[in-house]
């Protein structure tokens, strides 16, 4: 006789049983994810110009760490979807922070051998655990409470997740920067360094996750709908045109990082690259406040409206950065983020609007559009190369181009819009 095992009963299979902690608890240790991996997003770009100094690679070659890193989130978003409608919350965060303590590991080989390919290999790794974190915690965030103040809920999750990106670039670059660590004769890499101490600090978390039971939360499964109905999904505009708009800004915000550093080492004499890793932690804190001024500022005017804004407003700082102007430039550039701050969460809510039982697949097909991370930076190192890199400002200026013009063809979609997730 064949039994159906509940949710609840295949988490207890796979991750222990204890009684569950409370839900603030719960909540607590979630956000703790959001900053974990907002501080490995900050590393990234930092990395990006560390590789070409250290390993001597191009800045062509230099975009595939982006592209191993958002690659991995396309390959994961519906696998690990499907491991959670199966096994539960806590064992996608489990998965989630093995992989990533698992990524983190590699570093190490790949610091020995200095091998590019393997610190590619580390990243996407590393990454895939990211994905399933970001999967994993965004839905339990959403769902551990009154579904009235599930924005607020992600909301303050998310600022954990700026702080970890604004640390991220900070800490790396004083590092990855500093001269290398001695022991007796043996000279350890600064990336074993640090991918050793984040490694250690994700297997704590995990044995933290491990030890605990989580208040499970019940999945409400929705009505099955026939292919025709499916496909009745492509021929909403808020939807079809938001996977656009969302494949070139998460391309253009990647693309804009990955290339940070060496913009401010040709556009500000006499500048350090250490010294830039912290101008891109003053832009990550602007990308804070702005998240946090863009949601208050959505109780006013309608998302579209601060959509279109933004996006203009980024167009036009990516001229600024074109024009090469000393110093003036790098300034337009850490403005950018500022106004780029709202724009993943905007396009998503806009984009999953009126989609009713549709919406978490089309959430989940919108999540696969972070491939554009792993595509443009590639377009923007190779027009560096061949070019400028003020030149190779033209993708991210087309990309917001496009992102006003979503916002513009939205009318009554997203009035009402705010701020759900973030990037």
């Amino acid at each position: 006789m064949s039994v159906e095992l509940t949710l609840q009963e295949r988490s207890k299979i796979i991750t222990g049983t204890s009684n569950p902690v409370s839900r603030k608890l719960a909540f607590a240790l979630v956000t703790a994810l959001f900053f974990m991996w907002g501080f490995s997003h900050g590393l990234l770009d930092v990395l990006n110009h560390h590789f070409q100094e250290t390993l001597n690679i191009s800045r062509a070659k230099s975009g595939l760490v982006q592209t191993a890193y958002f690659g991995a989130y396309f390959v994961m978003a519906l696998p690990v979807g499907a491991f959670m409608q199966r096994y539960g919350h806590k064992a996608g965060i489990l998965l989630g922070l093995a992989l990533f303590s698992l990524g983190s590991l590699l570093f190490l080989p790949a610091s020995w051998s200095a091998t590019f390919e393997l610190f590619l290999g580390a990243l996407f790794v590393l990454a895939c655990g990211l994905a399933c974190l970001e999967v994993s915690a965004n839905l339990y965030a959403a769902a551990l409470g009154n579904p009235e103040t599930t924005v607020q809920r992600l909301n303050f999750a998310q600022s954990f997740n700026g702080f970890g990106v604004f640390l991220g670039p900070l800490l790396g670059g004083a590092v990855l920067y500093a001269p290398p660590l001695r022991i007796g004769t043996e000279i350890i890499a600064p990336t074993s360094v640090i991918y050793a101490a984040l490694a250690v600090l994700v297997l704590l978390l995990m044995l933290v996750f491990t030890r605990i039971s989580l208040p499970e939360i019940a999945n409400t499964e929705q009505n099955k709908t026939t292919d025709k109905e499916n496909s009745s999904l492509w021929a909403r505009k808020n939807f079809t045109f938001a996977l656009l708009a969302q494949f070139c800004n998460i391309g253009a915000y990647a693309g804009v990082g990955a290339f940070f550093i060496n913009f401010c080492l040709e556009h500000w004499q006499g500048i350090s690259a250490q010294y830039c890793s912290f101008l891109l932690s003053i832009a990550m804190v602007g990308y804070m406040i702005g998240r946090f001024f863009g949601t208050w500022l959505m109780r006013r005017i309608p998302a579209r409206h601060l959509l279109l804004g933004n996006g203009l407003a980024c167009a036009f700082l990516c001229v600024v950065a074109m024009m090469a102007v000393e110093k003036v430039s790098v300034l337009a550039v850490i403005a950018m983020y500022f106004f780029m701050s709202i724009m993943y969460p905007t396009i998503f809510g806009m984009g999953v609007a009126g989609l009713g039982e549709k919406t978490n697949k089309g959430g989940s097909i919108l999540v696969m559009t972070l491939v554009g991370a792993a595509i443009l930076p590639l377009v923007m190192g190779a027009l560096a190369d061949e070019f400028s890199i003020a030149t190779s400002f033209i993708v991210p200026f087309l990309c917001y181009v496009v992102v006003a013009l979503y916002a513009l063809s939205q009318k009554s979609i997203g009035s009402s819009v705010s701020s759900s997730a973030a990037c």
